[in-house]
C-alpha cells in the first residue's frame, strides 16, 4: 500500500502521519510512527497486529489508514484506550453531553484524595507535608467526583471507554509526575495548579471491524490472522543491579490501572503502588534480565518464539538501545526466521534516521544510546 508522502523532521519522506493521542509514557511510539508507516511501501497489507500496543498510539496510526487492527497488551488502561480509538463509531460531537456532564460533577474527598492528593501550603511550591504526591488536592476531589459518577451512569462500553480514557488524559495535563508513577516531584510542578477539565478525545470514526485485546501476546498469536505484526516488547534494563519493579510497565503506570479497574485497592511504599505491581511478582518474560540454563537471555529466547510462532508474513520489530536483549543474539533469530527487508535506525539525540544496509552496520550502532532499531522480516521469503 503507498500513501501520499510529506517530509519529517528527520529529512526523509513518510506517508502523511495521521494525529494520534495518549498520555506521557515511557515507551511511547509516536516520533516512530512515520517511519512504521513507511514499513508498507510495497507491501500489501489490509490486516495487522499492534501486539504491545501501550497507549494505542501506532493502532490509532493504524486505523486511520484504513487497515483493520488487532490491538493487543495486557495493560487494562492500553485495553479503555483501544476501545476508544478503535471501536468508535460516532462523531466527537457525540459525546459533547457526557464529558459537560462530568466536568459538572461535584468533588469531594475520596479515595483518590486520601491517598494520592497534596495540599498547597499560600502557594509555596514545596510539599511541605513531607509526602510528595502526583495531584494536588482540588484536582483529586474532582477526579473522586467523576470516577464515580462514570461508574453510576452504566455507560456503554465504548462510552464508558471515551469517558475514562477522557479522564486520564486530563489528569495527565496536572500532574506531578516525569510521566510515571514510581515516584514524585517534591516541587509543584506549574501543571498541578491548573484545574482538571475534561476533554472529549481525539476518536474517529473506524469503517473496519477492529479488534481490542487483553491477552497475554502469545495467546494472542494463536489466533491472530493478520498480513502484518508489529512487535514493541517492553524490553528490561541491561543494568543487572537494577530490580525489576524499575523497569516494569505494571509499576510505572499502576495508576493508570487503579483509575480503570476502580478497585481502591491495597497500596504500598511512598509513591503508594498497587500491591500487585510489586517487587515479589513475575515481570514480563520480555522484560527478564537473566539467562536460563541454556545461556541464552530469557527475554531474547521470548523474542524468538514471537516471530517463530506469529502467522503473518511480514513482521516489524522494535528495538531500543540500551534494552537487554543481546544485540548478536537478535540478529542471529531475524536472519533464521525470514528474510530482512529493512533495517532502520532513529538517533533521537540527533534527529536523524538511516537505513543500516549491513548487519555489521547496525550491530556497530547498537551501543550508542538514544537510538531505536526497526527491523521488517518477511518470514515468506
Amino acid at each position: 500500500m503507498r500513501h501520499h508522502s510529506t517530509a519529517s523532521l528527520f529529512n526523509h519522506f513518510v506517508p502523511i502521519i495521521p494525529e494520534t493521542q495518549g498520555i506521557k509514557y515511557a515507551g511511547s511510539k509516536l516520533k516512530l510512527i512515520p517511519h512504521i508507516l513507511s514499513l508498507f511501501d510495497d507491501l500489501t497489507v489490509r490486516t495487522v497486529l499492534d501486539g504491545f500496543s501501550g497507549t494505542t498510539r501506532v493502532s490509532q496510526a493504524f486505523a486511520q489508514l484504513g487497515l483493520q487492527v488487532i490491538s493487543n497488551d495486557i495493560s487494562e488502561w492500553s485495553y479503555i484506550f483501544g476501545v476508544c480509538y478503535l471501536k468508535n463509531r460516532k462523531p466527537p460531537a457525540a459525546y459533547t453531553a457526557l464529558i459537560d456532564h462530568l466536568n459538572a460533577v461535584p468533588g469531594y474527598d475520596g479515595w483518590f484524595t486520601t491517598h494520592y492528593g497534596g495540599y498547597d501550603y499560600a502557594g509555596n511550591a514545596t510539599q511541605l507535608d513531607g509526602n510528595k504526591k502526583p495531584w494536588q488536592i482540588h484536582n483529586t476531589r474532582k477526579i473522586d467526583g467523576i470516577r464515580d459518577e462514570i461508574d453510576a451512569l452504566g455507560l456503554p462500553e465504548i462510552d464508558r471507554a471515551v469517558a475514562l480514557t477522557s479522564l486520564m488524559l486530563a489528569m495527565d495535563e496536572v500532574d506531578n509526575t516525569l510521566g510515571h508513577f514510581t515516584s514524585y516531584l517534591r516541587q509543584w510542578s506549574p501543571r498541578s495548579y491548573r484545574s482538571l477539565q475534561l476533554k472529549i478525545p481525539r476518536v474517529f470514526i473506524n469503517n473496519q471491524d477492529n479488534i481490542v485485546l487483553k491477552e497475554d501476546i502469545f495467546d494472542t498469536i494463536q489466533h491472530a490472522q493478520v498480513d502484518f505484526a508489529y512487535f514493541d516488547p517492553p524490553y528490561g534494563s541491561n543494568n543487572e543491579k537494577m530490580p525489576p519493579s524499575r523497569v516494569r510497565y505494571a509499576a510505572y503506570y499502576h495508576l493508570w490501572t487503579t483509575v480503570c479497574k476502580h478497585d481502591k485497592p491495597a497500596v504500598f511504599g511512598a509513591a503508594l503502588r498497587r500491591q500487585d505491581s510489586s517487587d515479589q511478582l513475575a515481570p514480563s518474560v520480555f522484560e527478564a534480565f537473566r539467562s536460563s540454563e541454556t545461556g541464552q537471555s530469557i527475554a531474547v529466547a521470548a523474542i524468538e518464539n514471537l516471530i517463530k510462532t506469529v502467522t503473518a508474513r511480514y513482521v516489524a520489530l522494535s528495538y531500543s538501545s540500551g534494552g537487554k536483549a543481546n544485540a548478536v543474539e537478535l540478529d542471529a533469530i531475524l536472519n533464521r526466521h525470514g528474510k530482512r527487508i529493512k533495517t532502520m535506525m532513529v538517533d533521537y539525540k540527533k534527529n536523524v534516521m538511516a537505513d543500516m544496509k549491513s548487519t555489521q552496520a547496525w550491530l556497530n550502532a547498537v551501543d550508542q544510546p538514544h537510538r531505536e532499531f526497526i527491523f521488517l522480516l518477511d518470514k515468506h521469503a
